[in-house]
């Protein structure tokens, strides 16, 4: 019993992983899948019958060869004739086949591999039998956050969100979830993937975290990642860091302009070894009962 049960077991737990649906003789079912994920096309007769000795037929887009079953010989055991796109990454499970189960299995997915996928038994009495399912495959690349730059505005956020499929639906929100007013997205498209540029432009918050969402509903997928952003005095605006360096040197062209040699030395020595010097009795030569002032070098300092 325990062999029996297992690989059934393990088929459906990889039909709720990959988001499944069953194939169906008319319209087609729908399977979701990101890119790089493994993706199971389903395919099973509703009489249950063992196909161990039949014939079935898997086919992307009514041409391409995808994987053929012929009891008991097929691509993965030296068949030939599968399609180069599909080698070796394509198996069926051996163990369902007499329950009539022909679905396969795609792994490693690629944007390449979405599309109309048929799985027939052309031999099947009394008449044929074919299945519809539509692969979807997207690309859902994780977002990239980046500081821009800060004025007195507040700090301008970007969040790219590279070759992307389907176009993916990107937004830039609080910590609370609430969404962010930004800029008009900047959208570039080639080979049917998409790079989605947004920018915003964030103040002071309790948190100081931003997140940006990518949403592509078509494979029913989210991806986020957030930014914390260090604010300080100097985030309001860079004004400040270009006039206080002019101050400073502004100052001290002022002391020494009007404090001579003494107002140097000042500047590089320090004021408490300066005053002490200048007020120091005896420090140097009287005139009228009065200190003269008297020269220095930077070595006395």
């Amino acid at each position: 019993m325990f062999w029996t049960a297992a690989p059934l077991l393990v088929f459906i737990c990889l039909l709720v992983f990959t988001g499944t649906t069953y194939g169906h003789e008319h319209g087609p079912g729908v399977v979701r899948v990101v890119e790089g994920n493994d993706a199971i096309l389903p395919c099973s007769l509703s009489t249950k019958e063992d196909i161990v000795q039949k014939l079935f037929d898997w086919k992307k887009d009514g041409q391409k060869e995808v994987f053929l079953y012929d009891a008991g010989s097929h691509y993965n055991n030296g068949r030939p004739g599968q399609d180069e796109q599909f080698k070796g990454r394509v198996s069926h499970f051996q163990e369902q086949l007499k329950y009539g189960n022909a679905s396969i299995i795609i792994r490693d997915t690629k944007i390449e591999d979405r599309g109309n996928y048929t799985c027939a038994f052309p031999r099947l009495k009394p008449e044929e039998k074919i299945f519809n399912i539509e692969l979807i495959v997207g690309a859902a690349p994780r977002p990239h956050l980046k500081i821009l730059n800060a004025s007195e505005d507040g700090v301008v956020l970007q969040c790219e969100v590279l070759r992307a499929s389907p176009k993916p639906k990107v937004e830039w929100q609080s910590s609370d979830g609430s969404i962010l007013p930004a800029e008009e997205p900047h959208v570039s498209e080639r080979g049917g993937r998409y790079d989605v540029t947004l920018r915003t432009t964030v103040t002071k918050t309790t948190t100081n975290r931003f997140r940006c969402v990518a949403t592509q509903e078509n494979i029913g997928h989210v991806t986020d990642d957030d930014i914390y952003v260090p604010f300080s005095e100097s985030t309001c605006g860079d004004s400040a860091h270009n006039w206080i360096p002019g101050i400073l040197v502004g100052l001290i062209i002022g002391v020494v302009l009007t404090l001579g040699v003494e107002g140097l030395h000042l500047v590089l020595c320090g004021v408490p070894k300066f005053i002490t010097r200048y007020i120091k009795k005896g420090a140097g030569p009287q005139m009228n009962g009065s200190y003269n002032r008297h020269s220095v070098t930077l070595n006395e300092c």
